[in-house]
């Protein structure tokens, strides 16, 4: 009987610190026919590999002790290993993250929350094309050997490999692979004759990934092959439309006279969305945002043309979606910031280089200093002392804030149970902690603070934590972890109310304490009572639903009074006092100071 050759099942290695992720990617590549093996950290991988090299490794980049980065460093530098093809999987979703990951080494980036046919998708083609490798090495051996016979042969592979390599297989619109190497052609074209001018235009959906997730991946699947088909419609024949993956389109405009010509062409796009897909019987309405950057000779490499219209894009996205943008030098100068705060900030974090600054609460009725706000400073080595305002939305964004967070609420209950001690302040001063949208939404919330407190040997109910609007509105379960605070007795505040959301049914909903009015209510006050505002409302629905109020931004003694007189509970401000180091409370306390 004839032995069959089987193909051999493919070996993927997934590399990343969280479990679920690990299972969920498992369960979803084995089912597809994948050996999976699993590594919960760098160190784990690379011995991993060096014990058995798979045939793809899939990524993750935030990861600690050794992240992502520097684990595929170490791949490509070693001979053994640098041809696995690596795929990053990040939650970080910047360019500058993409170019990093593309520069270590990485083929491809894909953003979590990832789709699994997507993911599916990416890993299947990266298999291909090593498998397209290890067959050309095959068929340039035999080609040794058998020169003459083997030539149309050879020719109608390579034919076959160039297809695969160069094609995306659900468009079929040219892919990533050959549009790079058109755009270096267009820019080696527009360097030997400046004559021929072209623009590069980045397309991506909005809010695909609803589509994917309410009417499934085959319709989002359907969809973007009838977008792929929508968008050539509007293209010359000299123009050249590829996707580069997920719902990411690029588009060279060629032979333009000005910027205006591919204007045009994003604005007849953008226009055509007015009309619905239709769809296996359904009406699906789509934008996009588009980014755009025009080609000059200052570009060299086409990576970095790439990269300012997918900048562009990001900024078209920032400013409210379906719309387009042109590139401006300021992007790359943002992003490139954006990095050097990002990496400062993990340097910080093992140096501890954060300290906490302390802003007194007044109690309106006494005068008296009722408690503290914790706000964190960050005790830069070259740049002195940097306030919350320069790096905490970059610390969001990266996950940083995680760490931050909790090293802030650690050292507060520490300070606060170091007053208490010495029998500084009332016998029922209190700290405020912010926590930010993402700490909140960590799954390790309550331990953090559970152990804080321990730590400090801190009495729950001297500990009240801020939160803000946002964080109440884009958690579900932000209910129940309330709930459980309030268990504790932790006291709730809800800060800078009045200037998002600001509804009354989750007033009624969730158990708060605290309504923080916002700064901004009190610096527009003048001199006639109609400037009072919203100000009077928000006591007076606070004191309904038995919450207490503190008015930030007080800075004179009429705002004070104007306060006092409307029964405010607390105050918060510069004239009462600028946020103090740890020792300059300590001193403040020390003075028992009383504001009349």
């Amino acid at each position: 009987m004839e032995q069959k050759n089987f193909p051999p099942i493919a070996d993927i290695l997934i590399v990343d610190d969280t479990p679920e992720n690990l299972r969920l990617l498992s369960v979803m590549l084995a089912q597809e026919g994948y050996k999976v093996r699993q590594a919960i950290n760098g160190t784990i991988a690379l011995n991993a590999v060096r014990r058995m090299a798979p045939d793809l490794i899939l990524l993750d980049i935030m990861m600690p002790e050794i992240d992502g980065y520097e684990v595929c460093l170490a791949l490509k530098a070693d001979p053994q290993t640098t041809n696995i093809p690596v795929i990053f999987l990040s939650a970080l979703d910047d360019i500058v993250d993409k170019v990093k990951a593309f520069s270590v080494g990485g083929v491809d980036f894909i953003n979590k929350p990832f789709q699994v046919q997507e993911v599916l998708i990416r890993v299947k083609s990266q298999l291909e094309l090593k498998t397209a490798k290890q067959k050309i090495l095959q068929l340039n051996a035999e080609l040794e050997k058998r020169v003459q016979q083997r030539t149309q042969e050879l020719e109608i592979a390579n034919a076959q490999l160039k297809k695969m390599a160069m094609q995306d297989p659900l468009t079929e619109l040219p892919n990533r692979v050959f549009f790079m190497q058109q755009l270096k052609h267009l820019l080696l074209e527009l360097h030997e004759c400046q004559q021929r001018k072209f623009a590069l235009l980045f397309l991506d959906c909005d809010r695909f990934k609803v589509i994917n997730d309410s009417l499934g991946h085959p319709i989002g699947d359907e969809l973007l092959i009838s977008l792929a088909r929508h968008l050539q419609a509007f293209l010359k024949p000299t123009d050249t439309l590829a996707r580069l993956g997920g719902d990411e389109f690029a588009m060279l405009i060629a032979d333009i006279e000005s910027i205006e010509d591919a204007i045009d062409v994003a604005k007849t796009i953008l226009d055509s969305f007015n009309q619905p897909f239709k769809i296996q019987g359904r009406e699906i309405f789509l934008s996009a945002s588009i980014g755009m950057a025009k080609a000059t000779p200052d570009y060299t490499q086409p990576e970095y043309l790439l990269r300012d219209a997918d900048s562009a894009m990001y900024r078209a996205k920032a400013l409210g979606k379906s719309r387009y943008h042109i590139f401006d030098p300021s992007l790359h100068e943002e992003a490139l910031s954006f990095f050097q705060v990002e990496t400062d900030l993990r340097r910080a974090i093992a140096r501890e280089e954060f300290t906490v600054y302390y802003q007194p609460i007044i109690a309106l009725s006494s005068g008296k200093i009722a408690g503290f706000e914790a706000l964190v400073r960050w005790q830069h080595p070259t740049r002195g002392l940097l306030s919350p305002n320069f790096f905490i939305s970059i610390a969001e964004e990266t996950g940083a804030i995680a760490a931050i967070g909790s090293s802030v609420l650690a050292r507060a209950c520490q300070q606060l149970r170091q007053w208490q001690e010495r029998g500084l302040g009332t016998s029922t001063l209190s700290i405020n902690v912010n926590l930010s949208v993402r700490q909140f939404a960590s799954k390790d919330l309550l331990e953090r603070i559970d152990l804080a407190i321990a730590d400090a040997c801190l009495d729950p109910c001297c500990l009240k934590l801020e939160i803000t609007e946002s964080v109440i509105m884009d958690n579900q379960r932000a209910s129940r972890v309330l709930q459980q605070l309030r268990d504790r007795r932790i006291k709730i505040c809800l800060d800078d109310f009045g200037t998002g959301y600001s509804s009354l049914n989750y007033l009624h909903r969730f158990p708060l304490n605290t309504l923080k009015i916002d700064k901004s209510f009190i610096g527009s006050w003048n001199n006639s009572s109609s400037s009072l505002g919203l100000v009077p409302v928000i006591i007076n629905i606070a004191r309904t639903m038995g919450l207490d109020t503190v008015a930030e931004g007080i800075e004179t003694r009429e705002q004070l009074e104007r306060l006092k007189n409307l029964d405010c509970d607390f105050g918060q401000g510069y004239f009462f006092s600028r946020p103090l180091n740890a020792t300059q409370a300590t001193e403040l306390l020390e003075s028992s100071p009383q504001w009349d």
